[in-house]
């Protein structure tokens, strides 16, 4: 069968697990994503410096690893379908509730039990739609799923650019309890994964013990998500500002661009997540990573909205490309018993050492005069190079039949 003849012969619930996995992240991106439109307003009404306002993105990151952790063992111990609905309503109050604070201290604390929530999502609807479709669609799925990401991106920079001089950094914020509303669909159409199913009524997994007898993938992904999530928030978070600030562009010309980008974005992710289901996981990976560094100077260097977008393009082609395969990487390379907590966790640990990305970009524009283009160009680079090699020295693990493993 072709992948399209076996997409068409997937089940209801089936579809339904890949779309509510697939909206959930990009509900979860869309809400944080608001908030990297939002730091030279806030700073604005707190009377901060943007590099203090940068923080938050610091904060929301750092708590992601603990949110994958605690919620990745419910799911392994409870359930994928049920945890994953208690996430999504938890990022959505949070996300609702930033819009009502008072002080910055507030907003930090707030933002801070949103990260929380928010790193419980990925790793959740990852295992469960991977582990309840046939094994030769996950690369196609895995790229639709990371897609997800931008996607979500794609959602933020179009309410900034139609509502935000309206209702303002407050109003925004509200605009992210509309998540919530994807748990009536998974409560109603989608399946608890084949895989927890098979193996519910046997012991339950101590995910120390679990991490403790895989600690050498665990650190060679940990490594690994440290480098892709550097070269994720390195190229997305900072762009905003530095099209603001820089160049000194508005609302309608910043939020253009961050659409162009997430188009990009979109494109890459599904066209590498595909392909990787034809030259494997790292080769998929290496190639995308690569095709990043000739736009590098167009993207960040460029003076002209056209050729600043023509960069943003295909910078995010290549590096959500990479991104594609992230999703099915991580689980098969993942034990069986603790699918649920062990991708995310590793993503989100990798998250949390890149965490500094925003400050640290902040830094290095400050000093070299407000530089944001060299900041973003200076991460990028070394970035992928750090990730092409340790991609090509890791290890691959394709077509595992997660099901067997779990009756195993």
């Amino acid at each position: 069968m072709t992948v399209i003849e076996t997409l068409k012969s997937l089940d209801k619930s089936q579809r339904s697990a890949i779309w509510a996995s697939y909206l959930g992240w990009t509900l979860d991106a869309f809400d944080f994503f608001l908030l990297v439109f939002m730091i030279k307003a806030i700073g604005a009404e707190f009377h901060a410096e943007t590099e203090t306002v940068l923080e938050l993105t610091f904060l929301t990151l750092a708590a992601r690893p603990f949110g994958a952790f605690f919620f990745g063992w419910l799911a392994d111990r409870y359930g994928r379908r049920p945890v994953m609905m208690a996430v999504i309503l938890l990022f959505s109050a949070f996300s609702f509730a930033s819009g009502f604070a008072t002080t910055l201290p507030m907003l930090f604390v707030i933002r801070g039990l949103f990260g929380f929530a928010m790193g419980g999502e990925w790793g959740i609807g990852a295992s469960l739609v991977m582990e309840s479709i046939p094994a030769r669609l996950r690369g196609p799925v895995s790229g639709l799923l990371q897609s997800g990401y931008p996607s979500g991106y794609f959602l933020a920079s179009l309410t900034y650019f139609l509502f935000f001089d309206q209702i303002g950094w407050r109003g925004m914020f509200m605009v992210g309890i509309v998540p919530a509303l994807l748990v009536f669909l998974i409560r109603i159409h989608v399946d608890e994964s084949p895989a927890f199913e098979k193996r519910r009524a046997h012991r339950k997994p101590n995910p120390f013990v679990e991490l403790a007898k895989n600690w050498k993938i665990a650190l060679y992904l940990v490594v690994l998500m440290t480098a892709f999530n550097f070269l994720s928030h390195g190229t997305q978070d900072t762009y905003p500002l530095f099209l603001q600030k820089q160049h000194g562009f508005d609302t309608h010309t910043t939020g253009t661009l961050a659409i162009v980008m997430n188009i990009g974005a979109i494109v890459g992710g599904i066209g590498f997540g595909f392909w990787s289901e034809h030259i494997g996981r790292k080769r998929a990976i290496i190639i995308a990573a690569l095709l990043a560094l000739p736009f590098i100077p167009l993207w960040a260097f460029s003076s002209t909205p056209l050729l600043l977008g023509v960069g943003a393009f295909f910078m995010q082609v290549a590096v959500q490309g990479a991104w594609g395969i992230v999703p099915v990487h991580l689980n098969e390379l993942s034990p069986a018993l603790v699918r649920g907590m062990f991708p995310g966790f590793a993503y989100q640990l990798g998250n949390l050492i890149a965490s500094r990305n925003g400050p640290l970009q902040g830094w290095i524009a400050k000093t070299h005069g407000g530089n944001y283009g060299l900041a973003l160009a200076l991460v990028a680079g070394v970035t992928i190079v750090v990730l092409v090699i340790w991609t090509a020295i890791g290890p691959e693990r394709r077509d595992v039949d997660f099901v067997a493993e779990a009756e195993a």
